[in-house]
């Protein structure tokens, strides 16, 4: 059974927050499982479909968290290299908890290299840094409190979603991911990095990589035009493997209806 998933609209910072709010709602009550709040902190151009992610994610799903009873709440994604592992753990697990254990943290090293000079954070070795964020967070979470109290320590699992479809991020899924989105492929492309990322979580070179199965998702986008194409590619999709889909519905003016026919239409199948 395929999961349908909502990217929720945070471009403009002239939405009113209840906005958002109401289409969070609006999600739980249609059957969405989850849905996903985008980052940026400083970007070098306007918010907008490059640049999502007007308000910090991880206060946004606080406030959406609390409006809530069941849908889960995820970053897509946050990008690690730009912050202390430790500050992003405390975060999750306070979420986590308040939330009644419904956060999933996604998490990504980035791209845009202006927004990393921006804030004063190297880009080029930002891989190796998330690597070693990812490695501080997984043992946070698993109990440890690394010469400090860590609390609050998780009750139930907090999922670790690695966004990416590049080879170090299919890596960096296979070892410290419990989910992985990738983003911009058809279901062949799709396919196959699925069939790399499984590869490598069977890797024994891969520490800790066989210890969990990688749940596998993707997302797509709906700004324009009528669902037929869009629904037609999360069937593809489906068949390829891909165990929830998160689809980008554009304005928040239009998220509501699209979001209705979009389920609708998808399991009237």
């Amino acid at each position: 059974m395929v999961e349908l998933q909502v990217v929720l609209p945070d471009e403009s910072a002239a939405m009113p927050p209840e906005r958002l709010v109401e289409l969070a709602i609006a999600a739980e009550e249609l059957g969405y499982g989850t849905a996903w709040l985008p980052d940026h902190l400083l970007p070098p151009g306007q918010f907008g479909s490059t640049y999502g992610g007007v308000y910090e994610p991880l206060v946004t799903i606080g406030y959406l968290a609390a409006r809530t009873t069941r849908i889960r709440f995820g970053t897509s994604v946050l990008v690690l290299p730009m912050r202390s592992p430790y500050v992003v753990a405390k975060q999750a697990a306070t979420l986590h908890r308040l939330s009644g254990e419904r956060v999933v943290l996604g998490l990504g090293a980035g791209w845009e290299a202006t927004e990393f000079a921006a804030v004063g954070s190297s880009f080029e070795d930002r891989g190796r840094r998330t690597h070693e964020s990812l490695a501080i967070i997984r043992s946070l979470f698993s109990g440890e409190d690394r010469d400090g109290v860590f609390e609050p320590k998780l009750r139930a699992p907090l999922p670790i979603m690695i966004g990416g479809t590049t080879g170090p991020a299919l890596r960096r899924a296979a070892r410290f991911g419990d989910e992985w989105q990738g983003l911009g492929l058809d279901a062949t492309a799709f396919a196959t990095a699925v069939s790399r990322l499984r590869a490598l979580s069977a890797d024994p070179e891969q520490p800790g990589a066989h210890a969990r199965s990688v749940r596998v998702g993707t997302r797509l986008d709906w700004s324009s035009g009528e669902p037929d194409p869009v629904v037609q590619s999360a069937y593809e999709l489906a068949e390829a493997g891909a165990e929830t889909i998160a689809v980008s519905f554009g304005d928040e003016r239009d998220t509501l209806d699209r979001m209705t026919r979009f389920r609708a239409l998808f399991t009237a199948e």
